[in-house]
């Protein structure tokens, strides 16, 4: 017995894998690789190294997910996460004047997924011409760096926004030029190591020519010389160090943000800080459970069971779900626009085709009557509490 597969449907004739696994010829079950298992092919009159694939695997790389399903979904971010990340560096650039540590982690992030969702067109092109990458093997290293780089990139820059968002409500008056300074050496920190953390996908090759289809695929295949325990300390330092750790700091820090307003005297403004925080925590919460969980999940479950049972039936779950994990390029801007007052203003005034000298002076003149009524307010409260006092 060399293949046991079981299908089930999914729509009309399209078929996913429930179950998948490889025996070797001694009856020992033995999967490699992170990815698609390719059987290298014996190529007497080239040097090219040429791999086959079985038939799951073939309809895998020639069905409707992964040539339509896959990139449908890579075109709805490209289109929406193009202009919105270029909008936002924009507004952040040239719109915002006070740098503060919040606007310094927004920045950083608009740029990472800025630089992410401009390698789309490469992913689209592959998908949609059946899997087969047409750009060599160096421009596939660096897209698959990018891919997982953005992912992790935005999960630290959105726990440093969760800190941050934090230590204002516990410190809402201190703010000091060094706090910037602080978040711009973290923020250089935070791109070494996603730097770091990607060498190692750029050591291996990531292209393989699969001879039975007549395509190059880019990181779907792996060759059988790249074995599971090879990669497996990598990945999953990824899925628990990036992920992991980063996830529970921010649940934490919202956890004590909430502690924080809850303990604090109820009024008007207090009440309205506790709403938007519960708020932001929701939205926050949400593109970790729909962009970053399943992926790095999958990933966890699926080297466990490559360790216990050498099964890698997991893999197309696992090209499903970090495809998803995508949409948080195109998520991303709007959380921006929902943090910060100051870039919802900027943004505002910037459609509007008014200039930075005009903002300022629409801002301050906002401020100012804003402090006036409060003042006509509280002179109110005062005189009738003189009055009832006489």
């Amino acid at each position: 017995c060399t293949y046991l597969t079981k299908d089930w449907l999914l729509g009309e004739g399209q078929q996913l894998f429930f179950f998948f696994f490889v025996l070797e010829n001694d009856g020992s079950i033995k999967s490699k690789g992170r990815s698609f298992i390719g059987q290298k092919v014996t190529n007497a009159n080239n040097s090219e190294e040429l791999y086959k694939v079985d038939e799951f695997v073939t309809e895998v790389l020639t069905g409707k997910l992964t040539t339509v399903f896959l990139p449908i979904v890579y075109i709805f971010v490209f289109i929406i996460g193009l202009p919105t990340n270029a909008m936002a560096l924009w507004v952040f650039f040239f719109r915002t004047k006070k740098k503060h540590p919040a606007v310094i982690y927004m920045v950083n992030l608009a740029l990472a997924d800025l630089l992410f969702v401009v390698w789309f067109p490469l992913k689209i092109s592959y998908h949609l011409n059946g899997n087969n990458w047409l750009f060599g093997e160096g421009l596939c290293k660096v897209f698959v760096g990018f891919f997982y780089g953005n992912m992790y990139c935005s999960i630290l820059f959105m726990t440093c926004l969760s800190v941050q968002r934090y230590w204002v409500v516990v410190n809402p008056i201190v703010h000091s030029k060094k706090k910037s300074e602080i978040a711009l050496g973290i923020s250089i920190a935070i791109w070494i190591l996603i730097l770091l953390s990607t060498i190692p996908l750029y050591l291996v090759n990531q292209t393989a020519y699969i001879s039975n289809l007549n395509i190059t695929t880019c990181h779907d295949v792996l060759p059988e010389n790249v074995l599971a325990h090879d990669m497996f300390s990598y990945f999953l330092s990824l899925a628990s160090g990036l992920f992991l750790i980063p996830a529970v700091i921010t649940a934490v820090a919202y956890v004590l943000m909430i502690k924080t307003l809850s303990a604090s005297i109820i009024d008007v403004s207090t009440g309205k800080k506790r709403k938007r925080a519960i708020k932001l925590i929701i939205v926050v919460l949400s593109m970790y459970l729909i962009c970053f969980t399943p992926s790095n999940v999958l990933i966890i479950v699926h080297y466990s069971l490559l360790k216990a049972y050498s099964q890698s039936h997991l893999y197309v779950w696992y090209i499903t779900a970090l495809c998803l994990s995508t949409l948080n390029s195109c998520i991303d801007p709007f959380i921006y626009y929902y943090i910060s007052k100051d870039f919802r203003d900027n943004l505002k005034y910037a459609l509007l085709c008014r200039s930075v000298r005009t903002t300022q002076r629409m801002q301050v003149s906002l401020s100012s009557s804003r402090n006036l009524k409060k003042s006509d307010s509280y002179s109110s409260n005062s005189s009738r509490t003189n009055k009832s006092t006489y």
